[in-house]
């Protein structure tokens, strides 16, 4: 299921355990990036890269977009 969270929803969210997940390329993650935030480019987005997430915690997944 996916849903568009906006700031106070995303804080809950962490507050609760949530995993955040940043799809930014690797170096634009080393550049700058959320606190605690796992990275996992989206052209490697996969079931074994993904393996390490908790099925049983909601996952926030985050790209910066320009738009």
């Amino acid at each position: 299921m996916v849903t568009r969270v906006d700031l106070p929803a995303l804080r809950q969210l962490l507050a609760e355990d949530a995993q955040l997940v940043e799809v930014l390329p690797a170096g634009e993650y080393a550049e700058q990036h959320l606190p605690a935030a796992l990275n996992i480019p989206l052209k490697t987005l996969t079931a074994e890269t993904t393996s390490g997430l908790d099925p049983d915690r909601p996952v926030i997944v985050y790209c910066w977009d320009a738009l």
